[in-house]
């Protein structure tokens, strides 16, 4: 986070931040405290409120806006901040929302018409058509949609960028591997991840601070193949056409272990399973090293299997997040 720089100095610090998530806890004692997920545009820290008063503090919440002041320490390797005042922002604080939420490198407008743009190409008619009608049915929630509550792309535009990204990575691998049907494949990377707009409860500013009920018992690869089951029958859409792209849904986490339904069976659905989990593991790659110097490790980071990531300082530019416009 910004008011954490890369040499984790301590002393008493003042931000403004969103509180991410929110759970009271008790002590040994059976003293209550508030265990939080504090974030900001650049990114979130873990927190704790000792001293928490229910008349006080009672009516804080996730994804709200506040000012924080306390003091950075370390637990067990990994920075913690330790609040020791918090209050909701009012109009009379001097912030910029757009520093509070963490937001794609890239305009949302711009990349869902970059999406259409790679849709308008296509010559398969039913593919065109079902997908363009599954992206219409989202309309604007699109724009600001995050791809997860806390893994991967959990930021404002995450969905989007996640797919556009997915996209030019699937464009480059079937020109090495030209036997693959590219339309069928782009179809599937664009309507893979849909059903997670249903999944999650997004806010206004793009956040996600929790999974609703139909996300925790459906999830988004059962509830994505039932839209393109309903999709094709009001389209009148081949049954064939419907099963590739239902499959490729329900098979994109590639084994039962993370969700999928089915094993990938046909190698568009290999390739849409491989190419998802490679952004969505470049993209905590990038996200461990963030605030880490050149020549250090991160602390243990456990979407990436628990591993401390090392900062060579090799990027291309000054930036390591990736550059979606054509050159």
């Amino acid at each position: 986070m910004k008011f954490i720089d890369v040499n984790n100095q301590l002393g008493l610090k003042d931000c403004f931040c969103l509180i991410k998530t929110l759970d009271k806890k008790s002590t040994r004692n059976g003293k209550p405290y508030l265990d939080l997920m504090l974030a900001d545009s650049t990114g979130e820290i873990s927190a704790k409120l000792w001293d928490y008063d229910e008349i006080k503090h009672g009516d804080l919440a996730p994804s709200m806006p506040v000012k924080v002041r306390g003091s950075l320490e370390e637990f067990k390797g990994s920075p913690q901040f330790r609040v020791s005042n918090i209050r909701q922002i009012t109009e009379n604080d001097d912030f910029d929302v757009s520093e509070l939420v963490a937001s794609s490198p890239a305009d949302s407008r711009w990349m869902l018409d970059e999406i259409y743009r790679t849709l308008e190409a296509f010559e398969d008619s039913e593919l065109q058509s079902i997908v363009k009608y599954l992206l219409q049915k989202r309309g604007e929630s699109l724009l600001n949609a995050p791809a997860a509550v806390n893994m991967h792309h959990a930021e404002r535009g995450g969905l989007l960028f996640h797919t556009l990204s997915m996209l030019r990575v699937a464009e480059r691998i079937c020109e090495v591997y030209p036997f693959l049907d590219r339309e069928l494949l782009l179809a599937g990377v664009i309507v893979h991840d849909l059903g997670k707009i249903d999944e999650m409860e997004i806010n206004d500013l793009g956040l996600a601070s929790k999974y609703t009920v139909q996300g925790e018992l459906v999830g988004h690869l059962v509830k994505g193949a039932e839209e393109i089951s309903k999709a094709a029958q009001e389209l009148g859409i081949s049954s064939e056409t419907e099963i590739l792209l239902e499959h490729m849904v329900i098979s994109h986490h590639g084994v039962p272990e993370f969700g999928a339904a089915k094993l990938p069976s046909f190698a568009e659905a290999e390739v849409l399973s491989a190419i998802d989990k490679l952004d969505a593991t470049l993209f905590e790659f990038n996200s461990a090293i963030d605030s880490v110097a050149v020549g250090e490790f991160s602390s243990r980071q456990w979407a990436l299997d628990n591993r401390k990531i090392y900062n060579h300082g090799r990027m291309f530019g000054a930036s390591t997040r990736a550059v979606l416009k054509d050159e």
